[in-house]
């Protein structure tokens, strides 16, 4: 009888431990990057605390028929892998340290993923 419990109990506990959602993680802080326009003004694009893990197209220039953005800055507390692809996709990346990392107008961006 005894065996029987114990094992009933360690299946419920199983079975509440998977059920159980955990929290997403997020990278804390703020990135940005400077972009133009369809009118052709300079404008500043940012994510604060951005999902970490996921692929961000980012606004303003996250498809491929737009102009990348250029000199983003990481200020969060994650390493930022910045892409010229939307999607997160192709051989062109770049990462940037937390909080301090930062590229120059050289550097194109259409899309990032945090870690």
């Amino acid at each position: 009888m005894r065996l029987r419990r114990s094992a009933t109990a360690a299946l419920g506990a199983l079975t509440l431990a998977l059920t159980v959602p955990t929290s997403a993680s997020a990278a804390d802080g703020q990135f940005r990057y400077t972009y133009l326009t369809d009118e052709g003004y300079e404008a500043v694009g940012f994510l604060n605390n951005p999902p970490s893990g996921e692929c961000i197209n980012l606004y303003g220039v996250g498809s491929n028929d737009l102009r990348p953005g250029y000199s983003p800055k990481n200020r969060t507390d994650a390493t930022a892998v910045v892409f010229l692809n939307a999607d997160c996709k192709g051989d062109t990346f770049f990462s940037l340290r937390p909080h301090t990392g930062g590229g120059s107008e050289r550097l194109k961006v259409r899309s990032v993923v945090f870690s």
